[in-house]
């Protein structure tokens, strides 16, 4: 046994034999190094200086040799499916039960592998004890959840982080107005991760959702919630993104791009739960998308430097949540429910061993762009696809605008065929189009697209805003929603409401709308997916404010003007 305490950044193996922990620091900490061409998953990932996970049910981890060996053998991080819930953890008050967080742990030490615990503190799989008690009970007994829970596997060095919070929002951006929130308020969320950081201070600590892959109001909800966490020091250092996919709904191309927002944001990112489901039943053509998507999520951690790594919610398709979840609906992983693998087994393994220099042969050049339906902010492209003969499959395209010496990346797409959004009006574009394989080859550029975006439409027409406290508490309050409705005849393209804040309250987050300050005067403007509005149609945005304890005042004087 090793008698001295390193800590996580090189750090206290308290627990582990020398052999041990020198293949868990190989592994983690070392420089990145080759793997063989056919080498398992997780010495691909090592490679490329990224962990490949999987979630592990404690029953099969018990009773099947096959799940066993391939989670030891093919991965060098796990997450507990459910054994670390609060459920599992702490089913009464007090009474704690590790029994399947151990199994584990256990697992995990033996097999040189990390830990990410889940999850601390979610509305679900959480006892009715806690559920129904009031505030100041509710605050202890988080607090004491997570100082027991997390505190147990503080000194053990595979445990490397913590979903701390889960699942926090609604989909059009809103806090989920779940037990946690309605009775506590929206700081539980920052008491959390203050209460895990004195549990575990070595821990990275991570908020973690679903539906926020792509930009969209629910991911900018999150980015906004994250980047006003951190600005009021609270110790949020990474965000998960969980990536429940399915093939019938497509694939989100701006994957890459909403991971690298977040990562300027200076915190870790990580695909924690990713599965890709299909109507059933199985077929050859729904298989190679599905490894397409595989690809495409590995490819796009592998891309953002702060993306540590993809977690696939388990092993095989005997034991997946998604045909009780999503019934007519399964197939999700990447072995099949008699452990072969599947094409998406080879998309992940490909993406990874891409690194390597198996593969260097590009794909053929993509067909010349063909823009239509160009508005002021948006144009749909196809072009001719590319095919490639190099072994690590087409992996789908970059969109770039040509702009001299520097060219901007527009888009990503898993397809012959994208929407860019987000565009300026009154502009001139000229894009062409890359296709990249699964070893992350770029084919040469296609032959260039020009298309100017419309000026916009002009005012369009009036609107008002009407804003509605949704909660609020001693120092701090929630506006949700802020509904802005087109009172006029014509289209509105674009919307500016503006509102004053009392003296002393100051902005601590928004969604759904890009704010400025000037004074206590604050300015929203609609953002790319919701300021095109038809005659009485309404739209909404909300934002968070904090101010002095025992002041009860609200914002006031909404405006709404187009643009």
């Amino acid at each position: 046994m090793l008698s001295t305490t390193l800590n996580r950044s090189g750090a206290r193996i308290r627990t582990l034999t020398a052999a041990a922990a020198l293949a868990l620091l190989t592994v983690f900490l070392a420089p990145a190094v080759p793997a063989d061409a056919s080498a398992p998953l997780r010495q691909h990932a090592a490679a490329r200086g990224k962990f490949i996970g999987a979630a592990l049910a404690t029953g099969p981890l018990s009773n099947e040799t096959q799940y066993r060996t391939l989670a030891a053998g093919e991965f060098n991080q796990i997450t507990a499916e459910n054994a670390m819930k609060w459920d599992a953890t702490e089913p009464s008050q007090g009474q704690f039960n590790f029994s399947g967080a151990d199994a584990i742990m256990n697992f995990a030490q033996q097999n040189d592998q990390q830990v990410h615990g889940h999850t601390l503190v979610w509305h679900s799989q959480t006892p009715t004890w806690v559920q129904n008690l009031p505030a100041t009970a509710m605050r202890e007994a988080m607090r004491n959840h997570i100082d027991t829970v997390a505190g147990r596997y503080a000194d053990n060095p595979a445990l490397v982080s913590w979903d701390v919070v889960n699942e926090v929002f609604e989909e059009n951006g809103s806090l989920r107005t779940s037990f946690w929130y309605n009775t506590l308020g929206q700081s539980y969320i920052a008491d959390a991760f203050r209460y895990a950081r004195a549990a575990d201070p070595d821990a990275r600590l991570c908020i973690n959702d679903y539906n926020v892959e792509g930009i969209n109001a629910k991911s900018t909800a999150m980015y906004n919630l994250v980047r006003s966490l951190r600005q009021q020091n609270v110790p949020v250092d990474c965000v998960g993104f969980q990536s429940h996919l399915a093939i019938q709904y497509g694939f989100p191309n701006d994957l890459q791009q909403n991971l690298q927002r977040f990562a300027d944001l200076g915190v870790q990112v990580r695909i924690t739960e990713l599965d890709v489901r299909m109507q059933m039943p199985r077929d050859a053509s729904k298989d190679a998308t599905q490894a397409t998507y595989y690809r495409n999520v590995v490819n796009a951690c592998l891309a953002v430097t702060a993306c540590a790594g993809v977690t696939i919610w388990g092993i095989t398709d005997r034991h997946s949540w998604v045909p009780d979840t999503f019934p007519g609906e399964g197939a999700a992983l990447i072995y099949n429910e008699n452990y072969q693998t599947k094409p998406a087994y080879t998309a992940v393994h490909d993406a990874l061993a891409g690194g390597t220099g198996n593969d260097t042969t590009p794909p053929t050049t993509p067909g010349t762009p063909a823009a239509s339906g160009v508005t002021s902010s948006s144009a749909s492209l196809s072009w001719a696809a590319s095919t490639d003969s190099g072994g690590s499959g087409l992996a789908g395209y970059n969109v770039y605008r040509e702009q001299g010496a520097t060219d901007t990346l527009l888009g990503q797409s898993a397809t012959n065929s994208t929407t860019l959004t987000g565009l300026t009006a009154d502009t001139e574009y000229q894009v062409y189009v890359r296709a990249r394989d699964g070893a992350g080859n770029l084919s040469t550029p296609s032959a260039t697209v020009t298309f100017e975006t419309s000026a916009g439409g002009g005012p369009g027409g009036p609107c008002t805003a009407t804003g509605t406290v949704q909660t609020q508490w001693n120092n701090g309050y929630v506006v949700q929603p802020v509904t802005v409705t087109n009172t006029g005849s014509a289209t509105l393209n674009g919307w500016t409401v503006t509102f004053t804040l009392p003296a002393g309250h100051t902005l601590a987050g928004s969604w759904n709308a890009t704010l400025t300050t000037s004074g206590q005067t604050v300015t929203a403007k609609s953002v790319s997916y919701n300021g095109t509005l038809a005659p009485n149609a309404a739209t909404s945005f909300g934002f968070q404010v904090n101010r002095p304890s025992g002041n009860t005042q609200t914002p006031s004087g909404y405006t709404c003007a187009s643009p």
